[in-house]
C-alpha cells in the first residue's frame, strides 16, 4: 500500500513501507517454517513467524496478518486432535484471554513502532529461556491458575499475537499425556483467536496490506501445516524444541536491535 497508513494506527506507525517481492517471499517462507512446526508440535506458530517477519514490517502489519493464518492452521489440524482436547481447562484458559485480549489489542494499535518491537523482542527472549529452563509443574494448575494463565496469554495475544508461551508452558509443564495437551493447546489457541478477532476489526487494523500478506502466504501455510503434522512421532521433539528456541533467542535480538535503533532516531 502506498502512502500513509490506514487506520487509526496511522498516527504512530507513520508511513508504511512498500511490500516488495523480495519481503513477501520471505514472509512466506517464514510461514512455511512456523506451520510446520504447528503442525508438528501443536504450537509455536505465532511466535516463529511474528518474531521473524517482524524484522522486515511493522509489527501493526505482522500481528493481525498471523493471528488470521494461525485461526486457519487450527482449523486445519481440529480433526486430528479432537478427541484428545481437554475442554475442562480450555474454558478458564479462554475466559481469561477474552477479558483481556481488547486490552493488549488497544497497545497495538496506539503504541509506537520502535517501543513495540523493544517489548516484543524482550518478551521473546523471557519466553525462550522460560521455556528452555525445562519448567515442570508437579499437579496441573486449578481454576486460579487456568485464569491467570488466560488473563496473561490474551493480553499478549492482543498485544503481539503471541498468546502461545503461557498457555505452552501450562500444558508442556503440566503433568498430562503429551497428547492431551497438544491437542488443548491447539484447541485453546483456535479458541482464543476466533474470539479476538472482533477487537482487532473494531481497531481498524485489518488492513489492504494484511489481506495481501494473507494472499501470499495461505498457501505456504496450508503446505507446512501438512508437512509437519506428518513429522509427528518421527522426529526428536526435545530436539527440534531446543534449536527453535535459540533461533527465536536471536530473531529476537535482532528485532530489539531495530527497535532501539528506530527509538533512537525518533
Amino acid at each position: 500500500m502506498e502512502g500513509a497508513y490506514a487506520g487509526p494506527q496511522a498516527r504512530f506507525f507513520g508511513e508504511m513501507p512498500a511490500m516488495s517481492a523480495a519481503m513477501l517471499a520471505f514472509a512466506s517462507a517464514c510461514v512455511f517454517i512456523a506451520a510446520l512446526v504447528r503442525g508438528f508440535s501443536g504450537f509455536g506458530f505465532a511466535l516463529l513467524s511474528i518474531s521473524a517477519v517482524s524484522m522486515i514490517l511493522p509489527p501493526a502489519t505482522v500481528v493481525p496478518t498471523m493471528w488470521i493464518l494461525d485461526f486457519v492452521a487450527g482449523v486445519n489440524l481440529l480433526p486430528g486432535i479432537w478427541r484428545d482436547i481437554r475442554w475442562r481447562s480450555i474454558a478458564w484458559l479462554v475466559g481469561g484471554s477474552v477479558v483481556a485480549t481488547p486490552f493488549g489489542v488497544y497497545l497495538l494499535a496506539h503504541a509506537p513502532a520502535a517501543g513495540m518491537r523493544i517489548a516484543l523482542a524482550a518478551f521473546i527472549l523471557a519466553s525462550a529461556v522460560a521455556l528452555l529452563s525445562g519448567f515442570q509443574l508437579r499437579r496441573e494448575p486449578g481454576r486460579v491458575g487456568r485464569l491467570g494463565t488466560g488473563l496473561a496469554a490474551g493480553l499478549l495475544n492482543g498485544a503481539f499475537g503471541i498468546g502461545g508461551p503461557p498457555i505452552i508452558v501450562f500444558y508442556l509443564g503440566s503433568p498430562i499425556a503429551l497428547a492431551a495437551g497438544r491437542a488443548s493447546m491447539i484447541a485453546a489457541f483456535l479458541v482464543m483467536d476466533l474470539t479476538g478477532m472482533p477487537t482487532i476489526l473494531a481497531f481498524g487494523l485489518v488492513t489492504p496490506d494484511v489481506f495481501k500478506l494473507i494472499a501470499v502466504c495461505i498457501p505456504t501455510l496450508v503446505a507446512g501445516i501438512f508437512v509437519g503434522s506428518r513429522l509427528v512421532g518421527r522426529l526428536d521433539p526435545d530436539q527440534v524444541r531446543r534449536i527453535l528456541l535459540y533461533l527465536l533467542m536471536g530473531m529476537a535480538l535482532v528485532i530489539g536491535a531495530q527497535g532501539i535503533a528506530g527509538a533512537g532516531a525518533l
